[in-house]
Protein backbone atom coordinates (compact mmCIF):
# COMPACT_ATOMS: atom_id res chain seq x y z
CA UNK A 1 0.00 0.00 0.00
CA UNK A 2 1.51 3.28 -1.24
CA UNK A 3 2.56 5.97 1.68
CA UNK A 4 0.40 9.00 0.95
CA UNK A 5 1.20 11.03 3.80
CA UNK A 6 3.61 14.19 3.26
CA UNK A 7 6.91 14.02 3.78
CA UNK A 8 9.60 16.62 4.69
CA UNK A 9 10.38 17.15 0.51
CA UNK A 10 6.67 17.34 -0.24
CA UNK A 11 6.27 20.87 2.02
CA UNK A 12 7.20 23.69 1.92
CA UNK A 13 6.18 27.02 4.00
CA UNK A 14 3.11 28.66 3.14
CA UNK A 15 1.49 25.83 2.28
CA UNK A 16 -2.28 25.33 4.04
CA UNK A 17 -5.16 23.16 4.60
CA UNK A 18 -8.39 23.10 6.47
CA UNK A 19 -9.75 19.93 8.49
CA UNK A 20 -12.96 18.72 8.87
CA UNK A 21 -15.20 19.78 11.56
CA UNK A 22 -16.00 18.34 15.19
CA UNK A 23 -19.29 18.96 17.32
CA UNK A 24 -18.46 19.63 21.30
CA UNK A 25 -20.34 17.85 23.22
CA UNK A 26 -21.50 17.61 27.00
CA UNK A 27 -19.89 13.86 26.79
CA UNK A 28 -16.56 15.41 25.45
CA UNK A 29 -16.26 18.27 28.72
CA UNK A 30 -17.31 15.20 31.32
CA UNK A 31 -14.81 12.51 29.58
CA UNK A 32 -11.78 15.10 29.71
CA UNK A 33 -12.61 16.28 33.29
CA UNK A 34 -12.82 12.68 34.16
CA UNK A 35 -9.69 12.26 32.38
CA UNK A 36 -7.74 15.42 33.23
CA UNK A 37 -9.31 15.31 37.04
CA UNK A 38 -10.25 19.13 36.01
CA UNK A 39 -13.79 19.45 37.54
CA UNK A 40 -13.68 22.82 37.82
CA UNK A 41 -16.67 24.44 37.99
CA UNK A 42 -16.72 26.84 34.63
CA UNK A 43 -16.66 23.21 33.21
CA UNK A 44 -19.20 20.94 34.48
CA UNK A 45 -22.12 23.46 36.23
CA UNK A 46 -23.91 25.72 33.86
CA UNK A 47 -25.36 27.86 37.11
CA UNK A 48 -21.44 28.70 38.26
CA UNK A 49 -20.43 29.55 34.61
CA UNK A 50 -23.61 31.58 33.95
CA UNK A 51 -22.45 33.98 37.22
CA UNK A 52 -19.40 34.35 35.55
CA UNK A 53 -20.67 35.92 32.99
CA UNK A 54 -20.86 32.99 30.19
CA UNK A 55 -24.14 31.53 29.00
CA UNK A 56 -23.11 28.47 30.13
CA UNK A 57 -20.33 25.78 30.73
CA UNK A 58 -17.18 26.34 28.41
CA UNK A 59 -15.11 24.00 27.51
CA UNK A 60 -11.69 22.90 29.09
CA UNK A 61 -8.85 24.90 27.24
CA UNK A 62 -6.59 22.01 27.11
CA UNK A 63 -9.96 19.73 25.24
CA UNK A 64 -9.82 22.42 22.73
CA UNK A 65 -6.07 21.55 22.18
CA UNK A 66 -6.83 17.99 21.89
CA UNK A 67 -9.43 18.68 19.53
CA UNK A 68 -7.53 20.57 16.95
CA UNK A 69 -4.66 17.76 17.09
CA UNK A 70 -7.40 15.39 16.52
CA UNK A 71 -8.56 17.46 13.78
CA UNK A 72 -5.14 17.31 12.38
CA UNK A 73 -4.53 14.06 12.52
CA UNK A 74 -7.45 13.11 10.63
CA UNK A 75 -7.52 15.65 8.40
CA UNK A 76 -6.84 14.79 4.73
CA UNK A 77 -3.69 16.55 4.35
CA UNK A 78 -1.59 14.33 6.53
CA UNK A 79 2.12 14.62 7.65
CA UNK A 80 4.28 11.55 7.79
CA UNK A 81 4.84 12.33 11.25
CA UNK A 82 7.18 11.00 13.73
CA UNK A 83 6.30 12.52 17.08
CA UNK A 84 5.56 16.35 18.46
CA UNK A 85 8.11 18.45 19.48
CA UNK A 86 6.26 21.08 21.72
CA UNK A 87 3.40 24.06 21.32
CA UNK A 88 2.77 27.30 22.10
CA UNK A 89 -1.00 27.66 22.53
CA UNK A 90 -3.51 30.71 23.08
CA UNK A 91 -6.91 30.04 24.20
CA UNK A 92 -8.12 33.08 22.34
CA UNK A 93 -12.35 32.81 23.24
CA UNK A 94 -14.54 30.87 25.24
CA UNK A 95 -15.93 27.27 23.41
CA UNK A 96 -19.05 26.08 24.08
CA UNK A 97 -20.80 22.99 24.19
CA UNK A 98 -22.48 22.68 20.74
CA UNK A 99 -19.75 24.55 18.83
CA UNK A 100 -18.46 22.77 16.10
CA UNK A 101 -14.48 23.58 15.32
CA UNK A 102 -12.71 23.16 12.66
CA UNK A 103 -8.65 23.89 11.99
CA UNK A 104 -6.93 25.54 9.58
CA UNK A 105 -3.49 24.81 9.13
CA UNK A 106 -0.31 26.22 7.71
CA UNK A 107 3.34 25.41 7.74
CA UNK A 108 5.19 28.42 8.41
CA UNK A 109 8.79 26.91 9.03
CA UNK A 110 10.77 23.60 8.06
CA UNK A 111 14.49 22.55 8.74
CA UNK A 112 16.16 19.61 8.53
CA UNK A 113 17.99 18.23 11.60
CA UNK A 114 20.96 16.16 11.87
CA UNK A 115 19.80 13.01 10.62
CA UNK A 116 19.49 12.62 7.12
CA UNK A 117 15.84 11.15 8.11
CA UNK A 118 13.85 13.34 9.57
CA UNK A 119 13.09 17.30 9.38
CA UNK A 120 10.99 19.39 11.77
CA UNK A 121 8.00 21.32 10.48
CA UNK A 122 6.38 24.29 12.31
CA UNK A 123 2.57 24.17 11.98
CA UNK A 124 0.15 27.27 13.12
CA UNK A 125 -3.06 26.75 13.75
CA UNK A 126 -6.27 28.77 14.19
CA UNK A 127 -9.34 26.74 15.52
CA UNK A 128 -12.44 28.24 14.77
CA UNK A 129 -15.86 28.02 15.83
CA UNK A 130 -19.05 27.65 13.56
CA UNK A 131 -19.34 31.75 13.60
CA UNK A 132 -15.50 31.93 12.36
CA UNK A 133 -14.70 32.84 15.42
CA UNK A 134 -11.10 32.47 16.62
CA UNK A 135 -11.33 30.51 19.95
CA UNK A 136 -7.56 29.01 20.63
CA UNK A 137 -4.15 29.37 18.23
CA UNK A 138 -0.94 28.73 18.32
CA UNK A 139 2.29 26.50 16.62
CA UNK A 140 2.99 22.69 16.75
CA UNK A 141 6.66 21.79 16.14
CA UNK A 142 6.15 18.63 14.66
CA UNK A 143 9.34 15.59 13.62
CA UNK A 144 8.33 14.17 10.24
CA UNK A 145 9.91 11.78 8.30
CA UNK A 146 12.08 12.60 4.95
CA UNK A 147 11.11 11.07 1.89
CA UNK A 148 14.67 10.76 0.30
CA UNK A 149 16.49 9.18 3.51
CA UNK A 150 13.99 6.54 2.69
CA UNK A 151 14.70 6.00 -0.62
CA UNK A 152 18.50 5.05 0.04
CA UNK A 153 17.48 2.36 2.88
Amino acid sequence: MPDTRLHFEDVEVGMRWQTSGVQVTEAHLFAFAGLSGDFYEIHVDDEYARAQGYPGRIAHGLLGLAMADGLKNRAETRLAAIVSLGWRWRFTGPIFIGDRLQAEIHITQLRPTRHAERGIVTLAFALRNQRDETVQEGENDMMIHRRLARAAE
